[in-house]
């Protein structure tokens, strides 16, 4: 009853819009769902983010769910995740993506989803890693393992929004390492990251994980920013 009350005085509004939502709503309403610029990726295995891994790592597949724009509803909900503790966004979007892999060739046979790790410090600041909300999603859909306990890293790398591709790969070339390596042996494994731009941060956990014997990288994003 108390929460019927306050729903009557505050009304739970659209992360996206503004907009009141509907009972059957939850978070993101169902226009605003509908109108975000998907992109197929994942139906399409030439397409631009896969292009992006080309000739720098062995991935075998790649997409993002959205494509991202400044100013637009995409930027807005991965704002609301990062920074605003809107953490059932990241949960929302996984589970909607993981429906849509799952049907596909190319993502069908994963075993495992792995997170992009954030530093212990960004973590202590943060609170938790959007990431892992979204792969958290992405395997409940799935019906996989999600793992946050294969990947890490090694050093505190500056924020990339402001660097051009060679120093964004430059600043996370060598910042990731594996452990549990055993229980990934010959498993195809799934990472995934909010964005992606140059590809420099998945490149190096993808290199990382590849190391290991008979593995294979696949990757996955809420959003594409081409630069």
């Amino acid at each position: 009853m108390l929460k019927d009350f306050f729903s009557l005085i505050y009304p739970p509004v659209c992360i996206s819009c503004e907009n009141i939502l509907l009972q059957n709503e939850n978070r993101i309403c169902t226009n605003c769902l509908y109108n975000l610029p998907q992109t197929n990726f994942h139906q399409l295995p030439d397409n631009p983010v896969a292009k992006l891994f080309w000739g720098r790592a062995n991935i075998a597949s790649a997409a993002a769910m959205f494509t991202f724009s400044k100013e637009g509803k995409v930027q807005r909900l991965i704002h609301q995740l990062k920074y605003n503790k809107q953490k059932e966004i990241g949960k929302i979007l996984g589970n909607m993506y993981g429906s849509e892999l799952k049907e596909t060739a190319i993502f069908k046979n994963v075993d495992v989803v792995v997170p992009v790790p954030l530093h212990p410090k960004k973590m202590k600041k943060r609170g938790y890693n959007q990431s892992s909300l979204f792969a958290e999603g992405i395997a409940k859909s799935m019906q996989i393992e999600c793992s946050e306990k294969i990947i890490f890293r090694t050093t505190f790398s500056e924020s990339q929004t402001k660097k051009s591709r060679y120093k964004r790969w430059e600043n996370v070339s060598s910042i990731f390492e594996t452990k549990n390596n055993f229980s990934i042996i010959g498993k195809h494994i799934l990472i995934v990251d909010d964005v992606v731009t140059t590809g420099s941060t998945l490149e190096a956990c993808a290199q990382t994980v590849l190391k290991i014997p008979n593995t294979k990288v696949s990757i996955a994003t809420i959003a594409f920013a081409a630069l």
